[in-house]
């Protein structure tokens, strides 16, 4: 079957797709977006996160006939719109809370949306946003540090603009 949606912000269409086939495979794999990492395959480790029409969902657990007509935006949309990093992916290379970057799209995704929500969340509303994404590298510290940096820098833009 042919699958089309939108993918950060562009028209999308996947042909030949299985129903059953994850929105993971089909954006790795035919849609040319490889930076949501297949981890665990099943919903447990957060590496996977995407919005899907705005919410955040791990891409494994979506059937790819799910997202006909629908909006994705995947870590590559968290981008600049001059093309560079995004105010969140640039505050985990500053915070130093990259490591061997498995578990980083996932987390960029989930800090994205927890900042839009709320702009200046406690070390417990972090905690808990996060609670869906394991890191196996960092021991969540520079990423708790990398949060709260991206809150700061985004407050300070607001007030600024504001």
């Amino acid at each position: 079957m042919r699958v089309t949606f939108t993918a950060n912000g562009r028209p999308v269409e996947a042909d030949d797709v299985w129903e059953g086939e994850s929105l993971l495979y089909v954006l790795r794999e035919r849609v040319g977006l490889p930076g949501s990492k297949n981890a665990c395959e099943q919903g447990e480790c957060g590496s996977c996160t995407v919005y899907l029409d705005g919410v955040p969902v791990c891409a494994c657990l979506v059937a790819a006939g799910q997202v006909q007509d629908r909006e994705v935006r995947t870590v590559e949309g968290l981008g600049g719109a001059d093309g560079g990093l995004g105010p969140v992916q640039r505050a985990f290379v500053d915070a130093g809370a990259v490591q061997c970057g498995f578990c980083t799209p996932g987390l960029l995704v989930q800090t994205d949306a927890l900042l839009a929500q709320d702009p200046r969340p406690s070390d417990a509303d972090i905690r808990e946003a996060l609670s869906g994404n394991l890191c196996r590298c960092t021991g969540y510290g520079k990423i708790m540090d990398a949060v709260r940096l991206a809150s700061a820098r985004l407050c300070a833009d607001e007030a600024v603009d504001g």
